[in-house]
């Protein structure tokens, strides 16, 4: 795989430039299904201003212990099919080496059954397109609880005001990844669903077995290539299943957007021993500069095209995100983030950002019979094609 896809990724590029700005290749139509190529890379660099831990300590995965580090975040390669009953998709990332959604959708009018791997229901921030997340890590709570990509079967309904999905999933496709057989659920309502005039509320739940028997939550301070989270439970034994609900919400009135999910998550054991609880949520706000604003589609908000492509779509961001992992004798720690972003958005297929991470948090230290407090700073760039 790691000899073909730069090769595959310099084509798809090379197709992309050779044309009009798109969000799409189209290849072929087939049997009435229209064959397109999507992809997604994105190029990250994260500076930290350490205080008690080092962010960026040493690691097998390449990390060299420096107060910076650059890396290739995604190279996604999709392929889709568009028409008639069926709808199937298949992509993968050369970066992760790991498929991404692989399935195949069977409509009935609004209603459909979906098979194959795809996202799990319980998170509208992991939802919600990676190409169009609002800021360069996802929150802690989506990371720590969301399910993400799992191989199983789901029914569901997806009109414009109103929709539900039910799944049962196993492991991802990806061998030696996550594991765990459960099932899930989420609902939305949307009393305003109009492009620029949006409200939305969802209730999301989902259980499943845990890997080995052992869970462990724990989250990076909202910096995808930090090695170090300043706040883990540590290797929960003898664990049974993992069982988490989800609230969330949006609105959009114009160029503001305004979201928040709020999740809490039990782990429960086979033994006598302490079960686990723990939280976390966030808000967050953008504003387009630019005057653009959001639409609306099957439960998720979708972001529009910039207005003017030539001079794009700017963004301001701001994002408060807390988690607390502390539940008896299980002392995960606490944390809270503030995230300052900018975005732009230039033409249908350029994407630039820069955030500003303050982090606070506590955590028990054994060692020293106290909480111990961390509070770096984290400087976060992201440069983005897709197409």
């Amino acid at each position: 795989m790691k000899l073909w896809t730069p090769r595959l990724l310099a084509l798809a590029v090379s197709a992309a430039l050779a044309g009009s700005a798109q969000a799409e290749i189209a290849i072929d139509v087939i049997n009435g299904s229209e064959i397109s190529l999507e992809g997604l890379m994105q190029a990250d660099g994260n500076w930290f201003d350490n205080d008690v831990a080092d962010l960026n300590a040493a690691s097998p995965v390449g990390n060299d212990g420096k107060d910076s580090e650059f890396d290739m975040r995604r190279a996604e390669v999709i392929l889709k099919g568009k028409g008639g009953r069926f709808d199937w998709t298949a992509g993968y990332d050369g970066k992760a080496n790991k498929w991404l959604d692989a399935n195949i959708k069977w409509k009935l009018g609004t209603n459909y059954v979906l098979a194959g791997q795809y996202k799990q229901p319980n998170s509208l921030e992991e939802l919600t397109s990676t190409r169009h997340n609002d800021f360069i890590a996802k929150a802690m709570v989506t990371n720590l609880f969301g399910v993400a990509r799992r191989v199983g079967v789901a029914y569901g309904d997806d009109s414009q005001n109103f929709g539900y999905q039910i799944s049962y999933f196993g492991r991802e496709l990806t061998r030696n990844l996550n594991q765990g057989q459960g099932f899930g659920g989420r609902v939305y309502f949307a009393p305003m669903a109009e492009t620029g005039n949006i409200l939305h509320f969802g209730l999301s739940a989902v259980d499943f077995d845990t890997d080995a028997d052992t869970a462990r939550p724990r989250v990076r301070p909202d910096a995808d290539q930090a090695t170090i989270r300043l706040v883990d439970t540590g290797n929960i034994l003898n664990a049974d299943r993992q069982r988490t609900y989800g609230l969330e919400g949006l609105w959009v009135g114009g160029p503001l957007k305004v979201q928040g999910e709020y999740m809490r998550s039990r782990v429960t054991r086979t033994t006598n021993q302490q079960e686990w609880s723990g939280d976390s949520w966030y808000v967050y706000g953008v504003y387009n500069l630019t005057g653009e604003t959001w639409g609306y589609k099957a439960g998720l908000p979708t972001t529009n095209l910039p207005d003017n492509p030539s001079s794009g779509m700017w963004q301001l961001g701001l994002r408060y995100d807390a988690t607390d992992l502390n539940d008896g004798a299980i002392l995960g720690g606490k944390e809270d983030n503030l995230t300052l972003g900018v975005n732009w958005y230039w033409r249908s297929n350029f994407k630039f950002m820069l955030n500003y991470v303050k982090v606070n948090s506590s955590k028990y230290v054994s060692s020293l019979r106290a909480e111990l407090d961390d509070n770096p700073n984290i400087l976060e760039a992201r440069a983005q094609f897709y197409w």
